[in-house]
């Protein structure tokens, strides 16, 4: 049955017509975003330019002098069929499922000022044992914010998405059916070539209801992150009142400095970022880090265009237990599907190597094969997911090697609007998930249709 519902929205995704060859060569859209504010049509004044295609009267409504709207939509179907998840350990080891939600947003602009606002609609089928904040919160605000336009200085405030970086530390959480917003405030200070981003910020708790989605008491974030040519540089402070650590419950205090390089030279790119956590929880020193490396080449002559990058992350963990010091690294908000399409490790007390191979196979169809062997940074923590729960304790053991895990993915751009895409992952255990509970393979099939505009 969940496979006839995937097949169905696949074919009413498959009604809308691709743009002629001309159509697409005359159209100059910017690149979608993830966060959608960040967007800008305003070149589509001109009533010739939105005429190029079907969505330029969407994307731009014009309202009067220096005043328009934008609007659009996400509408999107995944479903995820797993086998032995969390190596046989987890609640429904065997869980399938489907993830259906609409993001419609608009953005109005009036000369300086502006209003954004995203409602989402977010439901799953078959989740067991029951459906979680992010696979499921009905309907609620994911956006909706003011912002005012001073020239070098630009202030937003109200619920907005963050995005800074690589999303190793503060994401969208895009990847899973529910995304992660904030409520705060926002000052984003252009000095040239730099743009610095002052940010004062409370995660939404999403409810289980509609209109029911609400600001954390417990959580809070805030900071200064600087842009500049290929180099990032930052400081976030964060604080939960709720947190866990070696079974103590406690208030967290912790600060996060890190450095990022990046960039293209020719066929050669990078990205490396490392970052230094200091603070105290419940009388215990934080000292914490983690060094994330990703280099790669692209062969534009050969066929397919390959692209092949190699990451290595090496992420702190606790190294004793109530010696006054706490060495597990904390990720924050970090993105979601944070290694891949599956991902039941997170970064935190971790080394992993991944290899991954990316290309083109013509007429808008892409692929990826990628493998990862992951390893326990210290053998006195164990081992956590993304958001940063503990899923296996060291119980004594002293094996580092955690596991090996295989994925392929295939897309299809079906039209400038419409993508189908399918991965195929599994996760076979090491010696450290054999020693301290099941270890089956996890596999898990995904299949995703995602039109938007």
């Amino acid at each position: 049955m969940l496979r006839l519902i995937i097949a169905a929205g696949l074919l009413a995704g498959a009604t809308v017509a691709p743009a002629s060859a001309q159509q697409r060569e005359a159209w100059q859209a910017p690149t979608l975003s993830i966060t959608r504010y960040d967007e800008d049509w305003s070149d589509l004044a001109d009533a010739e330019k939105r005429a190029h295609h079907w969505t330029g009267p969407f994307k731009y409504i014009p309202l009067g002098q220096d005043s328009w709207v934008t609007t659009g939509i996400e509408l999107r179907a995944r479903s995820e069929d797993y086998h032995d998840n969390l190596w046989g350990g987890a609640n429904s080891p065997d869980d399938q499922y489907l993830w259906l939600r609409a993001l419609p947003y608009a953005d109005l602009h009036l000369g300086k000022a502006r209003a954004f606002v995203q409602p989402i609609l977010a439901y799953a089928v078959g989740v067991s044992p029951s459906a979680s904040p992010i696979d499921q919160t009905r309907t609620d605000l994911l956006q909706g914010f003011g912002e005012l336009d001073l020239g070098p200085v630009r202030l937003r405030a109200g619920r907005q998405m963050l995005s800074l970086g690589t999303e190793r530390l503060v994401g969208t959480r895009y990847g899973p059916n529910v995304p992660l917003s904030f409520d705060g405030a926002r000052a984003d200070v252009t000095i040239g070539r730099a743009k610095i981003s002052l940010l004062t910020m409370r995660p939404v708790q999403p409810g289980p209801g509609s209109l029911d989605d609400a600001t954390s008491r417990n959580k809070a974030l805030w900071g200064a992150y600087a842009t500049l040519p290929e180099l990032d540089i930052y400081y976030l402070g964060y604080r939960n009142r709720l947190a866990r650590f070696g079974g103590l419950e406690g208030s967290e205090v912790r600060h996060s400095i890190g450095l990022r390089s990046h960039g293209v030279r020719g066929d050669w790119h990078w990205n490396i970022e490392g970052v230094a956590q200091f603070g105290h929880f419940e009388g215990q020193r934080i000292a914490a880090w983690t060094l994330g490396t990703e280099i790669g080449h692209s062969f534009p002559t050969l066929p397919t265009a390959p692209d092949a990058t190699l990451r290595v992350n090496v992420v702190s963990g606790d190294g004793k237990a109530h010696d006054g010091k706490i060495g597990t690294f904390n990720a924050l908000f970090p993105k979601g599907k944070y290694f891949g399409e599956l991902s039941p490790v997170g970064p935190t007390n971790i080394i992993n190597v991944n290899p991954r191979v990316s290309g083109t196979l013509g007429s808008g169809v892409s692929f990826s094969l990628a493998a990862t062997a992951y390893w326990r940074y210290s053998i006195a923590d164990g081992v956590y997911d993304i958001p940063g729960k503990l899923i296996r304790p060291a119980n004594g053991s002293a094996a580092r090697f955690i596991g090996k895990e295989a994925e392929a993915t295939i897309a299809w751009q079906a039209t400038a609007e419409w993508e189908l895409s399918a991965s195929l992952s599994a996760f076979a255990p090491g010696d450290f998930i054999r020693e301290t509970g099941p270890a089956r393979t996890i596999r898990m099939l995904g299949l995703e249709s995602n039109f938007r505009f």
